[in-house]
C-alpha cells in the first residue's frame, strides 16, 4: 500500500494526488490519498491508524508539509518515503500563514492557529536512516528553500530540477522511477 500524503491547505483530491491515484491503478498496486485534517495531531493520528491497521508493507509518498509528515511516519514506523518539495521546518515556515487559511479543494478556508505551529514542534522528524527516503527538489519552489530539505537529508537519495515551483511541475515523468525505487529489491509496494 501507497499513501499519500497531500500538504498545507490540500487534500486528496488535489492535483498530484489524482495523477498518483491513476498511476498505481495502472499498474495494479494499492494506493490512498487520504483528505486530511489540518490539525496536526489529528492528521497524523489518521495516518498512525492507517499504517497500523493496514497488514501488508506500507510506503510514503508526501508532499511539502506531507512531506514532512511522511518523515515523522516513517523514521517511526522504518518506511520508505518520497518527499516532493518537502517542508522540513513546517513550525517555522507556516508560522507566515496563522490566521484565516485557504483550502484549496473548494476554495473555503480555515482557521491556522499558533497551537497548530506548537503540534508541529511535538513531532521530531529527525530521519536517522536516510536511505529510507528519495526526495524531489525543484529549485524554483517559491515557498520552500529546497536547500534546507538537502541540508536536513544528507544521505538520502535525490533529485532536484533547476526552476520549477512548489507544485512540482510535471512530477508524472518520474512516477517509474518513485515505483522502482519504493519496490527496491523486487518486493511489490
Amino acid at each position: 500500500m501507497t499513501i499519500y500524503i497531500h500538504g498545507f491547505g490540500g487534500s486528496g483530491c488535489g492535483v498530484k494526488a489524482e495523477l498518483f491515484r491513476t498511476y498505481f491503478k495502472s499498474i495494479d498496486e494499492p494506493f490512498i490519498a487520504p483528505s486530511l485534517s489540518y490539525v496536526p495531531n489529528l492528521a497524523l493520528k489518521t495516518l498512525e491508524e492507517m499504517i497500523e491497521s493496514y497488514g501488508g508493507s506500507v510506503n510514503l509518498i508526501g508532499s511539502s508539509l506531507g512531506g514532512f509528515y511522511a518523515m515523522y511516519l516513517a523514521e517511526k514506523y522504518a518506511l520508505k518515503a518520497v518527499l516532493i518539495n518537502p517542508s522540513v521546518k513546517p513550525y517555522e515556515t507556516l508560522k507566515k500563514v496563522l490566521g484565516m487559511a485557504p483550502n484549496f479543494y473548494d476554495e473555503s478556508s480555515f482557521e491556522w492557529r499558533e497551537s497548530h505551529i506548537e503540534m508541529l514542534k511535538g513531532y521530531k522528524a529527525e530521519p536517522k536512516k536516510q536511505e529510507n527516503f528519495f526526495v524531489l527538489l525543484q529549485k524554483g519552489d517559491e515557498l520552500l528553500d529546497y536547500r534546507e530539505a538537502v541540508n536536513r537529508l544528507p544521505n538520502a537519495k535525490f533529485a532536484i530540477e533547476e526552476g520549477g515551483s512548489h507544485s512540482f511541475e510535471n512530477i508524472e515523468k518520474y512516477f517509474d522511477e518513485i515505483k522502482g525505487y519504493l519496490i527496491g529489491c523486487g518486493n511489490r509496494i
